[in-house]
């Protein structure tokens, strides 16, 4: 099991990621529920459509219920085995399911990786599309995912509506990988980073938001 330290970094990111499931099953049942949810309209994301984000939460998870089910067994699973190319194929097979297909899938994935956290030991390594991680960093990937991709559908959630324990966790990790891809010496976020509302620093330092004066950070 994780040090007492760890455990408690894990124990809130699991709960942050867990309220972040629900908040946005809770958003798209009331838009699923009024009959206005066009899964086929643009996404916030270039060529992909609300339909794109949905099926891509849904394969992330069962991708990372994978990651569980390979670290029970001692072994080093991979989210995506077929590569980017079946990870792409797979989200275009799946974008066009209709709303309520969306939604009960992203529900059922949801449950699944939920009492995947419930049952884990906490214990292995995991690769995911960016880089090989312990099990125990898996939780609080999914809570980026779930949040930022909440904004990039585009149904009413902006990133000022982050909450602000999330942000606060995001920005201690996102300004450390920031500053050690800078030249020797480049310690400190631009001024006008720094400067900017603690939401719309995530939002830049994601790439998901500009801030004048100040190239993209290039770090995600």
């Amino acid at each position: 099991m994780p040090s007492p330290e760890t455990s408690r970094e894990l124990d809130r990111a699991v709960e942050l990621a867990a309220q972040a499931h629900q908040r946005l099953l809770a958003a798209l049942d009331g838009l699923v529920g009024d009959g206005a949810l066009d899964v086929a309209a643009p996404s916030r994301l270039p060529d992909w459509s609300r339909g794109h984000v949905l099926a891509h939460l849904v394969n992330s998870g069962d991708g990372h219920v994978a990651l569980f089910d390979a670290a029970a067994r001692g072994e080093t699973g991979e989210q995506y085995p077929r590569g980017a190319e079946g990870r792409a194929a797979d989200i275009e097979r799946d974008a066009p399911r209709s709303a309520a297909e969306h939604l009960d899938a992203l529900r059922r994935s949801i449950w699944r990786l939920e009492a995947c956290w419930a049952a884990s030991g906490w214990t292995g390594r995991a690769i995911t599309p960016r880089h090989e991680v312990n099990i125990v960093d898996l939780p609080f990937l999914r809570l980026r995912e779930v949040a930022i991709h909440h904004v990039d559908l585009d149904i009413g959630y902006e990133l000022d509506d982050l909450p602000s324990d999330y942000v606060r966790l995001e920005l201690r990790r996102m300004e450390m990988l920031w500053k050690a891809r800078q030249p020797m010496g480049l310690t400190s976020l631009p001024p006008a980073a720094l400067e900017a509302p603690p939401a719309r620093r995530v939002g830049w330092l994601l790439g998901r938001t500009e801030i004048d004066g100040v190239a993209p950070a290039g770090v995600y």
